[in-house]
C-alpha cells in the first residue's frame, strides 16, 4: 500500500504501474482506479482553480490508515493514494485512488468508500479561487452523507421508520 501527497501534477499511469507491480501472483482479479479532476464551477459559478493544503506527515499517515481500514474492510490485496497539493488549475489532475483485489465488487466499493471518507478523515484543506479571490471551502453535507452511509446511518431525509406512515 502507498499513500503519497505531492505538490506537482499527478502521474496516474505510474501510479497503476506501481500499485500493479507490487501485486502478489494470483492474489489480484481486479483493478479499479478513480481519478478526480478539479471542476471549474462550485455553487456559486465558475471558478479559475483551487489551492490545497495539507498537514505533512499527519496527512500522509491518515491516508495510510484510511487505506488500511478499506483493506480490512473489502480484503484488499493492495491499495494506494496519491493527493495534490497547492495550486491546481482547473481539468487538472488532483487525487488518484487504486484498489486492487480478488473480485472486482471488492475494488469498486473500495474505491467508492475511500473517496466518500478521505474528505472526512485525512486532514486537506481547500480553498477556491474566483476574480483574484480565494475563498476557504467549507464541509458540504453531501459529503458528510456519503460518508455516513458507509458507517450503517441512513440519513436520508425520506428515512421511514418501520411502521410509521
Amino acid at each position: 500500500m502507498f499513500a503519497e501527497v505531492i505538490n506537482s501534477p499527478l502521474q496516474p499511469s505510474e501510479y497503476y504501474s506501481q500499485l500493479k507491480g507490487g501485486l502478489p501472483a494470483g492474489k489480484s482479479g481486479a483493478i479499479v482506479t478513480f481519478t478526480g479532476l478539479v471542476r471549474d464551477f462550485n455553487e456559486a459559478g465558475h471558478i479559475d482553480g483551487i489551492s490545497l493544503e495539507h498537514y505533512p506527515g499527519m496527512t500522509e499517515n491518515a491516508m495510510l490508515s484510511l487505506l488500511t481500514t478499506a483493506a480490512q474492510r473489502f480484503s484488499l490485496v493492495s491499495a494506494g493514494i496519491v493527493h495534490r497539493v497547492g495550486e491546481v488549475s482547473n481539468f487538472e489532475e488532483i487525487v488518484w485512488v487504486g484498489c486492487a483485489a480478488t473480485h472486482r465488487k471488492a475494488a469498486f466499493d473500495a474505491a467508492g468508500y475511500i473517496m466518500d471518507m478521505l474528505k472526512q478523515s485525512v486532514p486537506l484543506w481547500k480553498k477556491e479561487i474566483a476574480e483574484g479571490k480565494a475563498t476557504w471551502v467549507a464541509p458540504k453535507a453531501s459529503d458528510d452523507n456519503a460518508a455516513m452511509k458507509w458507517l450503517g446511518e441512513d440519513t436520508s431525509p425520506l428515512h421511514v421508520v418501520k411502521g410509521e406512515r
